[in-house]
């Protein structure tokens, strides 16, 4: 049986969704990108099909009985807006921001800490886990809704483009597919959010993108959603006198978006509440700051409402008399986002750092700045001459920063008009100072299903229907090797990053290193250390970096392995060549290959995910 449809899905901090079209035998036929209507519970036994499934696992106490579901009557659990709902009620048993949580490198993201800081007697489950249940209800309901029965049209038998943050580090985007694998997909392809963004709005354009965007262009993606905040460049160049989009810059991996503000309005909606004589406890504060986040988005979809009410139940009562009630101003909504999360800064501006305290408790490791224009311009300073050296773009064209003639947004923070106006004149202000004419700006489809329309759209590509963005790696990829330097006491032997994976770097080709000797030790465990750069554009395979400056080396999760002896004394080092190729499946694949093999063919490999799909 052939594979039928592409799905793309957009599996967000606060949303998912799913879009799908057909696979044509003819690559001149149209394909139609589809939403699917997702059925989920809205209310406690009551059932609604919704484009959005919201990102939240609910589990109820025994009392509350079954979540059925049409395809499980006594599901024990809930996804989507019934279990969001529930924040304002039992934050304890609630699952949120596992996408955040999946990107944690300070945790083990397998293991169960789901909901933090839960009393013993609830369920607690990883953050792979509550990403495969949402991917799992997803499966579930287009296998309820498309499927029926027809084991062609089934879920499992779909091409799954699943959509990742630019910034994802190889261990996300691992943890990714495995939870993808674990919902039973077995078809699956990552693709960046950024990108995702440009080829919804290329489909929705049609042929006309190509009069809106020219070679010499250099397009930003501002993606800034429930968790993160995400930046990329793409520029248009021209080939054989063809126009090809490239990407050229991906930002850092910031922790940083509506997440963030909803607990800045809770902490605003608190000070207020106090000065009332209010006290909250931990779990009000967290039902709180789900109140806020439904204020928030009710007055940002809303520009003639004043205040939104916020109504809290008191602990331990069951009354309505004996709620806790307050509301949110359109005042301090602007105030707390736009001059708080958005503030006019010069374009020298980089994001504080503060010294953070010997303890803290276990949670997200948010940026630490919450400045959204701070870090924009770190990121377009940062890659100032990401275009020097493309065909057609002057070595000159930029100064202090990069330059970006067109900016496309995306992300459901931005559904905001005020958020958009001030990100989008702080950044015009910076390009006028810095002699460059103000950016345009792209009509961007619904913000909220964008990313999993533009995932169907690249899904269609790969069979011939529509433009590729280019790119490769996003970044340039290290692998350390140890100084042999005898022990000092107190100093640890210098490391040297050997340049493996170039910027640039595309899937199914091998980086050509030179012939040097290294050394492996055998049937004992050792840590493989890994580096990225997304600045360091001109290092060659083979370029050894014994120094560099804060930032421009950032180091990944390590991986330990247990190299298998083949008849050698554990311990033994082994003389060894190494070769590194990225597979047609994006991953990094680092051989070692032994001078004396003890069999032919003979090599240890080490694969690292470093999928950024173009």
């Amino acid at each position: 049986m052939s594979t039928r449809y592409v799905i793309g899905i957009d599996l967000g901090t606060t949303h998912s969704a799913l879009a799908y079209a057909p696979i044509h035998e003819d690559p001149r036929d149209t394909a139609e990108i589809r939403v699917l209507d997702i059925p989920q519970l809205v209310a406690q036994g009551s059932l609604d099909a919704r484009t959005l499934l919201p990102s939240f696992v609910y589990f109820p106490p025994e009392s509350e009985g079954p979540q059925a579901l049409p395809w499980d009557a006594e599901r024990r659990f809930a996804v989507g807006e019934h279990a969001r709902a529930r924040g304002l009620d039992a934050p304890a048993r609630l699952v949120a921001s596992a996408k955040s949580w999946l990107s944690h490198q300070a945790i083990d993201r397998r293991s169960g800490v789901l909901p933090l800081g839960a009393p013993e007697d609830i369920e607690k489950i990883s953050p792979v886990e509550a990403s495969w249940r949402y991917l799992e209800h997803l499966g579930e309901a287009w296998d309820h809704v498309i499927a029926k029965g027809d084991p062609e049209l089934a879920f499992a038998r779909q091409e799954v483009m699943l959509t990742v943050p630019a910034s994802f580090d190889p261990a996300a985007r691992d943890l990714t597919v495995e939870a993808a694998v674990a919902a039973g997909i077995e078809d699956v392809t990552l693709l960046e959010e950024p990108q995702a963004a440009v080829y919804s709005w290329i489909a929705a354009a049609g042929e006309a993108w190509r009069k809106q965007l020219r070679p010499g262009d250099v397009l930003l993606i501002a993606d800034i959603g429930g968790g993160t905040t995400d930046f990329s460049a793409i520029a248009a160049v021209e080939q054989d006198g063809n126009l090809e989009l490239t990407r050229i810059a991906v930002g850092d991996h910031i922790l940083l978006g509506g997440d963030n503000m909803d607990l800045a309005l809770a902490h605003i909606l608190r000070i207020k509440l106090e000065a009332e004589g209010k006290e909250l406890d931990r779990w009000q504060m967290t039902a709180l700051t789900y109140a806020a986040r439904v204020a928030k988005e009710r007055l940002l979809g809303d520009a003639n409402l004043g205040s939104a009410p916020i109504t809290l139940a008191a602990r331990g009562s069951k009354l309505l008399g004996g709620s806790i009630r307050t509301e949110l101003t359109r005042e301090e909504l602007t105030r707390t986002l736009v001059d708080g999360f958005f503030p006019v800064v010069p374009a020298s501006a980089r994001p504080a750092t503060r010294t953070r305290a010997g303890l803290t408790q276990l949670g997200l490791p948010y940026a630490q700045d919450p400045a959204v224009t701070r870090h924009l311009a770190a990121f377009l300073g940062r890659q100032a001459g990401a275009t020097s050296k493309l065909p057609g773009f002057s070595a000159e064209a930029s100064g202090a920063l990069l330059h970006p003639t067109a900016v496309l947004f995306n992300g459901g923070v931005l559904k905001g008009e005020p958020l958009r106006e001030r990100l989008l004149g702080t950044l015009n202000e910076w390009l006028t100072q810095d002699g460059a004419p103000p950016v345009r700006v792209l009509p961007a489809p619904d913000l909220d299903l964008a990313v999993a329309r533009g995932a169907a759209a690249y899904g269609l590509t790969r069979h011939g229907r529509g433009l590729r963005i280019r790119g490769g790696t996003a970044r340039a990829y290290y692998v350390g090797i140890e100084d042999a330097v005898p022990a000092v006491p107190g100093i640890e032997p210098p490391i040297t990053a050997l340049c493996v994976a170039p910027f640039g770097m595309e899937e199914g080709t091998e980086a050509k290193l030179p012939p040097q000797e290294l050394m492996v030790v055998v049937g004992e465990p050792v840590q493989f250390r890994f580096f990225g750069s997304a600045v360091r554009r001109d290092d060659q395979a083979g370029a050894e970096v014994t120094r560099w400056k804060a930032g421009e080396l950032e180091e990944l999760s390590p991986i330990e392995v247990t190299l298998p002896t083949e008849g050698r004394p554990e311990g033994e080092v082994v003389p060894v060549h190494v070769r590194a190729s990225v597979t047609e499946i994006g991953t990094l694949l680092l051989e070692a290959i032994p001078t004396n093999p003890q069999k032919p063919n003979e090599r240890w490999r080490v694969e690292l995910s470093v999928r950024s799909e173009s």
